[in-house]
């Protein structure tokens, strides 16, 4: 019985998320151009309620449960659309620049965000949400190192902003350079952030252009595996520090342990991945529980949405936001430069 009451209290918060979701999907349907994705367009609107009416304690738990459990669920589905075979034949041409491009968000945004005096925690999240592939980066690195909610929320605003420029910008940016399909398509799959962003910049220059980035941006999807791994092992070190810094005895700093290093929501990610690269998942279902994970991950950043305040992004001021323009343009800059080296423009 008890069982069947906490269940119940988790779902008014649950419908909810859910019920913002599909509006969030149904106003991307309407865009004529995908400039914005439902992940970002249900956040809004969840801050947007916030701001005129915060929800009460009966959509507490439930929210609390979608913007976490939910989302590390949904991230766990997300593996089942990732061919690492497929993946890694592009990434022969990409791994190059994608080394590069990574080298600057991690160790030049580390030195950026020390100089604004942004925390840790949000500037490693705008610089995966760089790097790697938008929000889903954001959403797999947060619950590893417990992110706060107005973290994510800065974080996804900040990618969003550059990646509504960059969609415009870029095809122009690409034919006054004379870019081929290729090259072009390579600049926008490791320099633009959110793979709708990605998919919309490449499209726009050409047809080919636009399928050789979203392959690209596939392969950098993939390096979520090694840069959660690293954010756990830096967060279970600074765990231990804090716990001898506070006199917690050995026994009790027992808990950071292997579950920390390796969350089991990102194994569960790895182990679908390796399923569907040997072919042990149908076409079809594979698709489908990639579209679940996408509208469950919509649904988790419309909860984290509803609990974040407008005036609680105020109080970290602009520099988040200089934070994601700075790394944004540095990798753009990167990655054409690196491509020039390489001899593919």
């Amino acid at each position: 019985m008890e069982k069947v009451k906490k269940i119940g209290a988790l779902v008014p918060g649950f419908v909810l998320a859910l019920v913002i979701a599909a509006a969030a999907k149904f106003l991307e349907g309407l865009l004529p151009i995908h400039l914005i994705g439902a992940s970002v367009i249900a956040l809004f609107i969840g801050m947007i309620i916030n701001h005129f009416r915060k929800p009460g304690e009966v959509f507490a738990s439930g929210l609390k449960f979608t913007s976490k459990s939910i989302l590390k669920f949904a991230i766990i589905l997300l593996g089942a659309s990732l061919n690492i075979k497929i993946i890694l034949e592009v990434g022969k041409l990409s791994l190059c620049v994608m080394v590069f491009t990574l080298f600057t968000c991690f160790g030049i945004g580390h030195f950026v965000g020390k100089a604004l005096k942004i925390n840790w925690k949000l500037s490693n999240l705008i610089s995966a949400g760089t790097g790697i592939c938008g929000g889903s980066a954001i959403a797999a690195i947060a619950p590893v190192i417990d992110a706060d909610d107005t973290d994510i929320a800065y974080a996804m605003s900040a990618t969003f902003l550059f990646d509504m420029v960059m969609i415009v910008l870029f095809p122009i940016m690409g034919q006054a350079m004379g870019l081929s399909d290729m090259a072009y398509g390579l600049w926008a799959g490791t320099a633009v952030n959110d793979t709708s962003s990605v998919v919309a910049a490449g499209y726009a220059f050409s047809e080919a252009a636009g399928d050789f980035a979203t392959m690209v941006k596939l392969t950098r999807t993939l390096s979520i595996i090694p840069t959660v791994i690293v954010f756990a092992l830096i967060n279970a070190r600074i765990k231990r520090k804090e716990a001898a810094a506070n006199g917690v005895s050995v026994s009790e700093k027992s808990s950071f342990g292997i579950t920390r290093i390796f969350p089991w929501f990102i194994l569960g990610f790895i182990a679908l991945a390796i399923i569907n690269s040997v072919g042990l998942i149908p076409g079809a279902m594979s698709s489908a529980m990639k579209e679940i994970s996408k509208f469950l991950m919509i649904a988790a950043l419309a909860a984290i949405g509803l609990n974040t305040g407008f005036k609680d992004m105020k109080k970290s001021g602009a520099a988040p936001m200089l934070h994601g323009f700075i790394i944004s343009a540095l990798v753009v800059i990167v990655a054409i430069a690196v491509e020039y080296f390489m001899g593919i423009v």
